[in-house]
């Protein structure tokens, strides 16, 4: 880990239109070409930057098959530089999921279907999407990865499965709304909330985190926006702002991670087996469904 060079990420907050895939991808291909002009080896857009959030019975016109040829332009687009993105998937069975898709060197690399669907409030996604069941790390020439989907981060077994599998990086993108009001200049209460279990997530897994999210308007609901990388010690290196679509610059190093690790050794410390054994118990008790 510590031979690899620093690479430079891009931040990619955008402002989807609601099931508009043509126009959003043409978002995509001009965002990559200026994160190209810069330099950059990775990429990040939001949660379902190539439909939109509030889709409802849209999302079954704008879902995407694993070989359809918007997902075969994204790995054309991906030679030169990796691309993470947010779209509709359509099963082989005809379920629908929300997914963080990884495309690399030309090919589609690794899919993550968002696990934890909210529904609640203003959110509505367990009507239409089906869940995902796995955290899966992958391989990147940047190092190990695992990816989140908004909701996903607020389970934090869900960041701590990839700390067991020695993740390096973690790649949260979202489309989260603004809630509470701010003071003037100010983050509102939903970005204080996302800033602290980021921090944390960085901080005790020792990662180094990646959070991008949309900007923009749907059917009355403001997105914050917000996007920020976030180093292993749980310092916000880089930072979009709460109002426009901007790219923003990451320098992400894995000295950081190796300072990290070295001044407080969790990972090597840490003893799942512990865990292992509670579960066990408490699913033989019936306490866990």
């Amino acid at each position: 880990m510590s031979a690899r060079r620093p690479f430079t990420a891009c931040l990619a907050q955008t402002s989807p239109r609601l099931g508009d895939v043509a126009h959003n991808l043409e978002q995509h291909r001009e965002a990559i070409e200026r994160a190209r002009s810069e330099e950059a080896q990775l990429i990040v857009f939001p949660e379902l930057a190539l439909t939109g959030y509030r889709l409802r019975d849209l999302t079954f016109e704008v879902a995407l098959g694993r070989r359809s040829a918007v997902v075969d332009e994204l790995a054309a687009l991906s030679k030169g530089i990796d691309v993470l993105t947010g779209f509709v998937e359509e099963s082989d069975d005809h379920r629908f999921y929300n997914v963080a898709a990884y495309f690399s060197a030309g090919r589609l690399l690794h899919v993550h279907r968002k696990v934890y669907l909210p529904t609640y409030g203003l959110f509505e996604e367990g009507r239409f999407f089906a869940e995902g069941t796995r955290f899966d790390a992958f391989e990147t020439g940047f190092g190990r990865v695992g990816v989140l989907v908004c909701e996903d981060v607020w389970h934090l077994s869900a960041a701590y499965a990839y700390f067991l599998q020695d993740v390096d990086w973690l790649y949260v993108i979202s489309s989260g709304p603004g809630r509470g009001l701010p003071e003037a200049g100010k983050e509102p209460s939903s970005g204080k909330a996302w800033n602290s279990v980021l921090v944390a997530c960085a901080s005790f897994f020792q990662v180094g985190v990646i959070f991008v999210n949309r900007v923009g308007w749907e059917d009355g609901v403001k997105f914050w926006g917000g996007s920020k990388y976030v180093d292993p010690s749980g310092e916000v290196r880089s930072e979009a702002g709460q109002v426009e679509a901007e790219l923003v610059y990451a320098e992400l190093d894995a000295r950081d991670l190796r300072l990290s690790r070295i001044h407080t050794p969790l990972r090597r410390d840490e003893r799942p087996s512990i865990l292992a054994q509670l579960i066990a118990r408490l699913t033989d008790e019936g306490s866990l469904l």
